[in-house]
C-alpha cells in the first residue's frame, strides 16, 4: 500500500484576518493511504484541504507534494500536478449538465490527452451519471450531486483526492454507496486525504487519522489505536 511520502505538510499558520485558523499543523500522506482529518466544527479541517489545494496561502510552513514545494502555486497548477479537491456542499455547477460538469474537471494538461479514459473510469464507478449527462446537475438528487461532485474531481486525473464533508446531509444508503465508491478508487491508485463529520465512519474507513482541535493537530496515528485512546473515546463516542 505504502509507496512514499506524497504529501507532506509541515508547521503552516493560516489566519483569516486575525484569528489563527491552523497553528503549526503537520502532516503527511503516504501514497496509496487512505487518511482522515478529524475534528469538531471549526476546528480548521476544510481550512486545511483549502489550503493544500492552494485556495488559501499559509503565511507560514512549507507544502510538498511528491518532493516539490507546491506552497505559493496557484490552485490551477496544483491540480495540474495531480491533486484535486471535492469541496463540502458537492457546488456544481447547477446549470450545466452533467456532462458538462464532468468536462469541466478535465481542463487541465495531464486529463486532457485522458478525457475519454476518465470518462468511462466515472461512469464505470457512476452509472447513473452516464444515463442522466444530458439532465442539468440542478435537477440531480443530493447523492446524485455527490456523484457528481466525485466524478468532475476524478476527471482531472488525480494521485490524491482531496474529500470534505462528503455524506453532509445524504441518506444513509447513499452515503454507503458513496464510501463503496471510495474504496474502488483506491483500488485504481488514488490516495485519499478526507474530512468526515461522523468520526466513527473516519476511523472504520481510514488508514490513519489525525484530530485537530481548534487548529492544532492533537492526536494522530493508525485508527485501530486511536480507537482506543481515552480521550477519544470521551470526546468523540461519549465513553
Amino acid at each position: 500500500m505504502n509507496g512514499g511520502t506524497l504529501l507532506q505538510v509541515g508547521s503552516v499558520d493560516v489566519f483569516y484576518g486575525g484569528f489563527q485558523a491552523l497553528r503549526g499543523v503537520s502532516l503527511e500522506v503516504q501514497s496509496g493511504e487512505k487518511v482522515a482529518v478529524v475534528g469538531a466544527n471549526g476546528a480548521g479541517k476544510s481550512t486545511l484541504l483549502n489550503t493544500i489545494s492552494g485556495l488559501i496561502q499559509p503565511v507560514k510552513g512549507r507544502i510538498e507534494f511528491e518532493g516539490k514545494s507546491i506552497t505559493a502555486m496557484d490552485p490551477s497548477q496544483i491540480v495540474a500536478l495531480g491533486v484535486s479537491q471535492v469541496p463540502q456542499g458537492r457546488r456544481v455547477f447547477p446549470d450545466l449538465t452533467v456532462l458538462d460538469n464532468l468536462i469541466l474537471g478535465s481542463y487541465n494538461r495531464n486529463a486532457r490527452f485522458k478525457k475519454e479514459e476518465n470518462f468511462e473510469m466515472v461512469y464505470n464507478l457512476f452509472p447513473i451519471l452516464k444515463e442522466r449527462k444530458k439532465q442539468l446537475a440542478k435537477t440531480l438528487s443530493g447523492g446524485e450531486q455527490q456523484m457528481l461532485a466525485l466524478g468532475r474531481g476524478l476527471m482531472s486525473s488525480p494521485k490524491l483526492m482531496l474529500l470534505d464533508e462528503m455524506s453532509l446531509g445524504l441518506a444513509p444508503i447513499i452515503i454507503g454507496k458513496v464510501y463503496r465508491a471510495l474504496r474502488k478508487i483506491r483500488k485504481m491508485g488514488i490516495t485519499i486525504l478526507f474530512i468526515e463529520q461522523s468520526v466513527r465512519r473516519s476511523l472504520e474507513e481510514a488508514d490513519r487519522a489525525y484530530i485537530i482541535e481548534a487548529g492544532r493537530v492533537v492526536l494522530s496515528g493508525n485508527v485501530a489505536d486511536l480507537r482506543e485512546e481515552e480521550e477519544i473515546k470521551k470526546a468523540y463516542f461519549g465513553i
